[in-house]
């Protein structure tokens, strides 16, 4: 399919490079530190290799959320956006933005979003999960101090890409003696999902019900699981715990977009389609992290009828954030 379009592709600037470090083996990081710093060259031939017309660029993780200092969090943000600002100016046609915010302070997270919808021209924002903040637990969003936060989001009208990072090494206890665990094998997607689920229990979307949510990886694993989220136990008539008043699942239908980025599996593709409809699943392939190659001609082959790839492959793109 030509004229796909990808939305959980990373890029780094220096001083966040080496936060990726980590996610490969020693002797691949030579090759993943260049397609990280790259855009304006290899990037573009692996799209018009592999038919992506364009790619909405985020910063690497953890990078900003891991800034326990708050000032050096907002100047690496407004750093990045910046830089990314340069880039996509270059190829407007090719690259657009997410802004990355610094969450320690959901003030300045706020006026960095606004400043990069509104004067950046960004698409959106992608944070890479809970922030962490001197003197403080791990900061999710879901709590009251980020209220002000999603009211802004909610005002601008424009998406919020929830990406995933380890957890904390306090909460990593079940991983002790499995660091195979960790990452994209499993820790990544039950954090986000989890922080999603939190998300959704606060009752932020009845406050707020235009707020757009993005997961990827075929959704972290929510989608499979949305009837016994709300169903288990079923025969057991029990006060609900969460302050949301509708049943989980019609949040996730309702304020949750899913991608394809790093999940390329035509079952788990089918199995999220049943789940929320193919409108709410976007095409991504997590470059530099996966190759392009794989996720595009995985895509292109998959066994789903030819209206259905070209929502997901660049329809709802389109409409959710508004490209032209």
């Amino acid at each position: 399919m030509q004229g796909k379009i990808a939305l959980e592709e990373h890029f780094a600037i220096p001083e966040t490079l080496q936060d990726s470090a980590g996610f490969v083996p020693g002797e691949y990081w030579e090759e993943l530190a260049a397609r990280l710093l790259d855009i304006q060259e290899r990037r573009l031939r692996e799209m018009d290799e592999n038919g992506i017309e364009m790619m909405i660029l985020s910063l690497n993780a953890p990078a900003v959320q891991a800034i326990p200092d708050t000032g050096k969090a907002i100047e690496i943000a407004m750093r990045a956006n910046d830089y990314l600002a340069e880039q996509v100016v270059k190829r407007p046609d090719r690259f657009q933005g997410f802004a990355a915010l610094p969450m320690q302070d959901p003030d300045a997270a706020a006026r960095e979003l606004q400043r990069c919808i509104s004067e950046l021209g960004f698409r959106g924002a992608l944070v890479n999960g809970f922030s962490q903040r001197d003197g403080a637990a791990p900061l999710y969003y879901d709590a009251p101090e980020y209220r002000g936060f999603w009211a802004e989001c909610d005002r601008l009208g424009k998406p919020f890409y929830l990406h995933p990072r380890n957890p904390s090494p306090a909460d990593s206890a079940i991983y002790d003696g499995h660091p195979w665990l960790m990452g994209p094998t499993w820790a990544f997607a039950q954090e986000t999902a989890v922080h999603a689920l939190r998300l959704i229990g606060s009752g932020l979307f009845d406050e707020h019900p235009g707020l757009k949510i993005v997961i990827g990886h075929m959704g972290e694993g929510i989608p499979a699981m949305l009837w016994r989220i709300d169903n288990r136990n079923a025969w057991v008539k029990a006060p609900k715990l969460h302050a949301c008043k509708r049943p989980i699942a019609s949040y996730f239908r309702e304020n949750f977009w899913i991608t394809t980025s790093g999940n390329f599996r035509s079952q788990s593709l089918i199995d999220a389609m049943l789940e929320l409809g193919s409108e709410r699943i976007l095409f991504s392939t997590d470059w530099p992290f996966e190759n392009v190659d794989h996720a595009a001609q995985w895509f292109d082959a998959a066994p789903i009828s030819e209206a259905d790839r070209a929502r997901i492959g660049r329809d709802n793109a389109r409409s959710l954030f508004d490209l032209q």
